[in-house]
């Protein structure tokens, strides 16, 4: 088990503005810099900032104080004290593990064990490929407890190896010391490409370059979907990256999917994953390196259709700013995706975009089909699988409409 730097842990005294105090007695998690008026000297990463009643001087809260971020304080218990230490930790991560084991009684060994803020671990994401731990920080007022933590993740997870991935704002904030992105933490790594299954098929997550924690889980229950109605069909997959909507497709009896994405490297993992179930697979797998922009317009003018069209962006608002310009993103590709779609036909529209709220993006989609003068029925509308819990508003990013053309 890799020995975690000591830093030592202050306590700093802090009361907020009215507005802000009312929403952390609602259990909203963040604490913006401009909310605190009042606070005892000191704050480094970490340290336990303990939130008070601006009039009684009660006690509302306790997180951990971010001097690098906005969110100046990461809340993590709220109304009733407790010690924040090996306990508290452990009873948490323990939880989460309890919410996710419906998931695991499938045949799935890969899950998410936390999710930042929703499982009470803001700016920590832990996710599992089979007996590989992934542990990534985004920031780092986790530094001190890791030396609690790490032990309790091997131990309530069972897994062999542990790997610690970082943001880059982490990495240049602090110095780190022997900690360095992609480095194991506990156990032994025999290879960087970890396989393990979803639902029965089998997928590589590279745990130590690949992006994010190696994969995207959160879209497994709609990639099963997917499968489930792939059977005979031709398909496309836009914004592929790794293919794990087109693996499904093919598993499912697709007699055709083309993978749409920019990148190349990301097609070579898709053709990678399709290999793995490739004794399960009797469909053409194609793939095409480009803008899905363009190449939908080309697509559509050369006249070709699918019968079942999956639209899967990158996240267009990372930003309030961004907000008018992904609506329009959105609208672009429901236009481009129903021009695609043959009669009959099924075209599932997704977004990962928190900024954007369900209610709009679906709204924003069917005004686009109706525009178009398309016939349609919504035929369902999903969310957050069960590893990828919601614990408050801002928590909620993922959307998907299954539209019957």
């Amino acid at each position: 088990m890799f020995e975690f730097p000591n830093i030592n842990i202050n306590r700093i005294a802090i009361k907020l503005n009215a507005k802000a105090e009312r929403m952390v007695k609602k259990g909203h998690p963040w604490i913006f810099d401009q909310s605190i008026i009042k606070q005892s000297p000191g704050g480094k990463a970490g340290d336990l900032a303990i939130v008070f009643d601006e009039k009684k001087n009660k006690f509302l809260a306790v997180g951990l104080y971010d001097p690098y971020s906005p969110i100046r304080v990461k809340l993590l218990q709220f109304h009733l004290k407790a010690e924040i230490g090996k306990d508290w930790f452990k009873d948490k991560i323990t939880q989460a593990y309890r919410k996710r084991e419906s998931l695991l009684e499938t045949d799935t060994n890969s899950y998410r064990l936390l999710f930042g803020e929703n499982d009470s671990f803001p700016g920590m994401i832990v996710d599992v490929y089979d007996h590989v731990l992934v542990l990534k920080l985004y920031s780092t007022v986790w530094l001190p407890y890791l030396n609690e933590i790490v032990p309790i993740l091997h131990e309530v997870s069972g897994t062999e190896c542990g790997v610690m991935r970082m943001s880059r704002n982490v990495m240049s904030q602090v110095d780190l010391g022997a900690l360095t992105d992609g480095m194991v933490i506990y156990g032994s790594l025999k290879t960087e490409e970890v396989l393990f299954k979803e639902h029965g098929i089998f997928f590589h997550a590279n745990v130590v370059h690949g992006h994010k924690t190696g994969f995207f889980l959160d879209h497994r229950a709609n990639r099963k979907l997917v499968g489930e109605m792939s059977m005979g069909k031709e398909v496309l997959d836009v914004f592929s990256y790794a293919g794990g909507f087109s693996v499904h497709a093919l598993v499912g009896g697709a007699a055709k999917v083309t993978s749409l994405d920019i990148s190349k490297q990301a097609l070579h993992l898709a053709s990678a994953n399709v290999s793995l179930n490739q004794d399960r697979i009797i469909g053409i797998h194609e793939c095409i390196a480009q803008d899905a922009f363009e190449a939908l317009q080309e697509m559509k003018k050369q006249g070709r259709k699918f019968d079942l069209v999956i639209i899967d962006p990158p996240s267009f608002a990372k930003s309030a700013k961004e907000i008018l310009s992904a609506i329009t993103s959105y609208r672009r590709l429901a236009k481009l995706g129903i021009g695609l779609t043959n009669n009959n036909g099924r075209l599932l529209l997704a977004s990962c975009s928190s900024r954007i709220g369900s209610e709009e993006f679906f709204e924003t989609n069917e005004s686009v089909l109706r525009n178009e003068g398309s016939k349609f029925k919504l035929q369902m509308k999903t969310f957050h699988d069960v590893d990828h819990p919601i614990g408050f508003e801002q928590g909620k990013y993922l959307k998907a409409g299954y539209y019957w053309i």
